[in-house]
């Protein structure tokens, strides 16, 4: 056996994830909110980026807004925008997202208004930003009710333990000792904690936290506490059970069970901490009155990106040295790149919402029990994407419609065969036609797991009961067992 050395020469094709496509995929996932985030720093680090304004554009008469019409049924391309002229290209050399799907971006940047900021939504951020933090307002309390340092010191310690809820963690054991707190102490500034506002703070259990509301509200008599006993058998709706244990009337139980309902059993959920931001739609859905439905990117929330060529055009007059040109270079690509990248964003966004509302379309016309079954490659397929690229572009992303705000996953559900096996039925269907079964239930015959499986059956729905039974339960409805002793109790 011999061993030579040998010189080949071979050709092959791979796959190369430029730091340019990552970025180009990252943008494509990207929330709004994050989106802009991201813009905003990428306008601060590249001096060719700077914010759009409506005022630096000026559409002329064949250009239409970023939308598209779909026509119900119909299987016919999304709608594209005619684009205006573009800044000045990147060099060849730089690896940016297709051609094609920059067409129209200076029209889309500036298809909608600028951003006011006196607009309510600002108005109402800055008012919840101004009140004060749960912590800040318990804080405040403290300052005032305990006189003892050290005193003070606890019960700022156990201020940084609540939850979001305000409640303390069941075991502070621990806690106590690292504090270096003798039991009756630390039990007694616990107790002194439970006078601040809000009333059922610093509760250790919702039982101890109904119990400060009512303590505070003069209404913990013998029948009331005997109820908090025994909150598991209240939400079983064991009302006779609860009747016999506090010894009262249907009338009273009643009452008393309308007093906790009127309490807070998450007494933190209302300090500006715990306020969420509110959703906005990324597409607009719009019924047209001859049927089919105008799908527009909402302008409002997309960032306004401009790249600023007399300024590029004053530096590479005025730049002589070869690191000063290389930068020059370099950010003016990016500040290209990044452009076309947005642009290519928001066409893919709306591709995708396109032909996710041509597939549902009688979803928004019927309501959810029309809902199809639907799959990532479904619409992949249609759009000639990957299916990857489908599963990013719903991420985070919303659309408003007739029916309400919907993210665009809603749409995607499995299937279940159905009796006559043609046409499958979507398990979204499925779950919103068992609730609308038990809200039409008669009380003196409520149905059982194995009925509504035969009444779905009857339907052409082929399901089994065990499936009836998650389905239920992932709806939040008891069994109907509890739901013949809490009707039968009304």
């Amino acid at each position: 056996m011999t061993i030579s050395q040998r010189l080949d020469i071979r050709t092959g094709q791979s796959l190369v994830m430029t730091p340019q496509l990552q970025q180009a995929i990252k943008l494509l996932q990207l929330s709004n909110q994050d989106l802009c985030e991201f813009v905003a720093t990428e306008i601060d680090k590249n001096p060719f980026l700077e914010h759009g304004d409506d005022q630096d554009y000026v559409a002329t008469p064949n250009e239409t807004s970023a939308g598209a019409e779909v026509m119900a049924g119909s299987d016919t391309d999304t709608e594209t925008p005619q684009s205006p002229d573009e800044t000045p290209p990147p060099s060849e050399d730089s690896p940016t997202p297709s051609e094609e799907a920059f067409e129209s971006y200076d029209q889309q940047e500036h298809s909608g208004g600028e951003y006011d900021p006196s607009a309510p939504q600002r108005s109402m951020a800055e008012t919840v930003a101004e009140r004060p933090s749960l912590r800040e307002h318990l804080l405040s309390q403290i300052h005032v009710d305990f006189t003892d340092p050290a005193e003070r010191m606890i019960a700022a310690a156990l201020v940084e333990l609540l939850d979001d809820a305000g409640y303390l963690p069941a075991e502070l054991d621990l806690a106590r000792s690292q504090m270096g707190v003798e039991p009756a102490l630390f039990e007694s500034i616990i107790t002194k904690l439970h006078r601040l506002d809000p009333a059922g703070i610093f509760a250790r259990s919702l039982k101890e936290c109904l119990t400060i509301q009512l303590r505070e509200k003069n209404r913990l008599d013998p029948a009331m506490v005997l109820l908090l006993d025994h909150l598991d058998l209240l939400a079983k709706r064991e009302l006779q059970t609860l009747m016999r244990l506090c010894h009262v009337d249907s009338e009273d139980l009643t009452d008393m069970i309308t007093e906790i309902r009127a309490l807070a059993p998450k007494p933190a959920a209302t300090f500006a901490s715990d306020v969420a931001p509110p959703l906005t739609p990324d597409v607009l859905l719009v019924a047209l009155p001859g049927g089919g439905w105008h799908i527009e990117l909402n302008a409002e929330n997309l960032p306004r990106v401009l790249v600023n060529e007399s300024f590029y055009t004053k530096l590479v007059n005025g730049t002589r040295s070869g690191p000063d040109k290389a930068y020059v270079a370099e950010h003016w690509q990016q500040a290209n790149w990044l452009v076309k990248a947005l642009h290519q964003r928001a066409t893919t966004i709306l591709k995708v919402a396109s032909e996710i509302v041509k597939k549902q379309d009688q979803f928004f016309v019927y309501g959810v029990q029309y809902l199809k079954p639907l799959i990532l490659r479904d619409i992949a397929e249609a759009i000639e994407m990957h299916e990857s690229t489908v599963s990013r572009v719903t991420q985070n992303k919303y659309i408003a419609t007739p029916r309400g705000l919907f993210e665009l996953k809603y749409f995607f559900t499995n299937a279940l065969p159905s009796t006559d096996g043609i046409e499958s039925v979507s398990t979204l269907a499925v779950r919103e036609r068992i609730k609308v079964l038990i809200d039409a239930e008669d009380p003196k015959a409520v149905l059982s797991d194995d009925r509504l499986m035969e009444l779905l059956k009857a339907e052409g729905i082929d399901i089994a009961r065990r499936t009836v039974a998650k389905y239920r339960e992932s709806l939040n409805i008891a069994t109907s067992a509890q739901r013949r002793r809490e009707k039968r109790s009304v």
